[in-house]
């Protein structure tokens, strides 16, 4: 695989918010045989309201510079807070002789789309991703249909999506747990408050399903992967064996699905381009 010859692996992370998806794997970089790469990240995040922007996506970078130093892998990193669709390749400061890894996870469900605007903002993203020419995009997503203009299909398609995710959270923890409770108003009910309560640009949390991001990344000149069998079958084996049976994984038209009782909530693929 081309990480393991490469000197220099530079990863666009668009959400990187805190970092946390990263440490395990400076971790694994650091026990490469032969030593680690020089790694890069760009960290993408939206500008914070205030005179400091870039404030909480710069000490990102400086959490993930101590990591890499208490490892052993030499590290760079490269702040970005703007709108995404605002961004130029010139920005993100690509070398050609290194590995370009693009991620998101989950967060492409908060770019507005053409209901809002008409240059939409998710496809600029997809086509800037696509000029970059990365050897691999992780396009990870919230699977939703709940982001009609018409008020009664969205509540019913969000009425459906987080019936599925509390219905998980009571059936795998108390309700009086605190980690519960924080999560539950942190996280789902602002975002159920902002389907329900908000329309225009004021509503940010615009979730489509796979099948039409799969649409959108093919147009914007990529290629999807195919999912490794092996990976696949091991993480069924570890859910079979660790979880609750009513968790699901499944694959899809080169998708990894996850969801509960039979309702995808995340999937997740990889592209190149074409």
């Amino acid at each position: 695989m081309w990480l393991r010859k490469a000197s220099t692996l530079h990863i666009i992370d668009f959400g990187i918010l805190y970092g946390f998806q990263w440490p395990a794997f400076i971790y694994r970089l650091s026990s490469r045989p032969g030593g680690p790469p020089k790694l890069r990240i760009t960290g993408i995040e939206l500008p914070q309201s205030g005179f400091r922007p870039a404030e909480r996506v710069q000490e990102t970078g400086c959490r993930l510079a101590k990591y890499c130093e208490r490892y052993n892998v030499p590290f760079e990193y490269n702040a970005i807070a703007q709108k995404w669709d605002t961004i130029q390749i010139d920005d993100l400061k690509i070398n050609r002789n290194e590995v370009l890894a693009v991620n998101c996870l989950f967060r492409f469900k908060n770019l507005l789309d053409e209901t809002v605007v008409v240059n939409s903002p998710r496809n600029a993203v997809l086509n800037l991703i696509s000029k970059t020419k990365p050897d691999i995009f992780v396009h990870s997503i919230v699977n939703g249909s709940y982001n009609a203009p018409f008020f009664v299909t969205r509540f019913r398609e969000a009425l459906f999506h987080f019936s599925a995710l509390f219905d998980m959270l009571d059936t795998n923890m108390p309700r009086e747990d605190k980690m519960r409770l924080k999560f539950e108003k942190e996280f789902y009910g602002r975002e159920a408050m902002n389907v329900i309560a908000c329309e225009g640009s004021e509503r940010v949390e615009r979730p489509e399903t796979y099948k039409q991001w799969q649409v959108r990344n093919m147009r914007a000149g990529m290629k999807q992967l195919p999912l490794d069998p092996l990976v696949i079958k091991k993480l069924k084996c570890k859910v079979k064996v660790g979880y609750h049976e009513d968790f699901v994984v499944d694959e899809d038209d080169n998708w990894m699905l996850q969801g509960w009782k039979g309702r995808i909530v995340n999937a997740s693929s990889a592209w190149i381009p074409a």
